[in-house]
């Protein structure tokens, strides 16, 4: 492919692909090198929140939208919920060279919390070229690299790319996961007042943490729940134990059906003795693999914050967040499972309802964090058909 980009003095980034194209630019963040699949993500806003969502475990992250860093970070638009989740995306790719923040709530530089966070990033490529190579060709593997010296073995980059495995086939859920159970009592950000707490009066929600988003406990706490999150590892026995009214299989990264050798048996148990279920992104993934279903590696996935999904029964739409590389094959769902939400971008399930259990799933992200908040009575049509049963 054939990728322009702007000029640097002494490049101290690079990013080699599998292919053999090795693009440079000024390095940011952490020095190093990391292998990874490349993907883009149109949001305009959120890049802080983008980079430590778990679901990017193993991955770059192409930002389409030129200007990074202007709002700087802090310390409340953290998205991983566990440790192990700190460094969960790879690295990152920018336009320009970042920007100085400019925000009353920015704590911290950009590039300052990159080197703090473990992430490799390269300013000064082709993104929008990029981007355009990776929606017809697919999402490439690459190493990313940042040496001050400016000196790299770009064979050696280009070599590992190519001997990296990939995604497909791989458990990442249990390398973002929790290690031990806790509570949630963090409700959602509110302009000039910042995250309450709840009381936890409502029906008691279990979370099985699959690589899953503060946010998502934010809301369901939001919502009056009693918010437990347990790890991806948690049996079926763990989970009854807590004596749950309903359980939420969470986002996270990787193949669903790698993780589902061990989490589908669960699931299965769950949706067998009726246990009120919501699947979100991995989630619905993987309670679609327990209902009978498949699913596949899609192209380029869907990364943003734009995206338009059809409400099927009522013929809504909704603008959503996405950040998924697999999708539900819907030509495989049994008849026990309803489509509920299309993706109007490329007609890709993105929702779910099981006709015969208390269970129902969205593909796209109902959190945000960054994106639009249409899909949040996702979350108080859960707890509220908690309160109802």
């Amino acid at each position: 492919m054939k990728l322009s980009q702007a000029p640097a003095p002494r490049p101290t980034g690079a990013i080699a692909f599998a292919s053999g194209l090795v693009l440079k630019g000024a390095g940011v963040g952490a020095h190093g090198e990391a292998v990874g699949e490349v993907c883009f993500n149109t949001a305009m806003t959120g890049y802080q929140e983008i980079l430590t969502d778990p679901s990017y475990a193993a991955q770059i992250v192409t930002f389409t939208f030129p200007h990074i860093g202007n709002v700087g970070v802090n310390s409340e638009d953290i998205e991983n919920a566990s440790p192990a989740a700190a460094t969960a995306a790879r690295g990152a790719i920018f336009r320009c060279e970042v920007t100085s923040p400019s925000n009353y709530r920015s704590q911290l530089d950009f590039p300052a919390w990159l080197k703090r966070r473990g992430i490799i990033a390269v300013s000064g490529v082709d993104t929008r070229a990029l981007a355009a190579e990776i929606r017809e060709r697919g999402m490439p593997h690459a190493v990313i690299a940042h040496h001050p010296n400016g000196e790299f073995d770009e064979a050696a980059l280009v070599a590992a790319a190519r001997g990296w495995s990939g995604l497909e086939g791989r458990d990442l859920a249990k390398e973002v996961s929790t290690l031990q159970s806790y509570s949630h009592t963090e409700t959602a950000w509110r302009w000039d007042k910042g995250y309450g707490r709840s009381t936890g009066a409502g029906p008691h929600v279990v979370v099985i943490d699959y690589g899953v988003k503060r946010n998502i406990l934010r809301l369901l706490a939001d919502q009056g729940a009693r918010v437990t999150v347990v790890p991806a590892s948690a049996t079926y026995e763990d989970i009854i134990e807590k004596k749950p009214d309903g359980v939420v299989l969470s986002n996270g990264p990787g193949d669903p059906a790698a993780t589902g050798v061990h989490s589908i048996p669960v699931i299965r148990k769950l949706i067998d003795n009726k246990v009120p279920t919501l699947g979100i992104c991995l989630g619905h993934q993987m309670l679609a693999l327990a209902a009978g279903a498949k699913t596949v590696k899609m192209p380029q996935g869907h990364h943003g914050a734009n995206h338009p999904v059809k409400d099927l029964e009522t013929g809504k739409v909704e603008i959503v967040s996405m950040n998924h590389g697999f999708t539900v094959d819907v030509s495989t769902l049994p008849a026990n499972a309803e489509p509920t939400f299309t993706s109007l971008f490329d007609g890709t399930n993105s929702g779910i309802r099981l006709t015969d259990a208390p269970a129902f799933s969205v593909q796209h992200h109902p959190e945000a964090s960054p994106g639009p908040q249409d899909s949040f009575g996702v979350f108080k049509k859960f707890v509220d058909g908690l309160r109802a049963a």
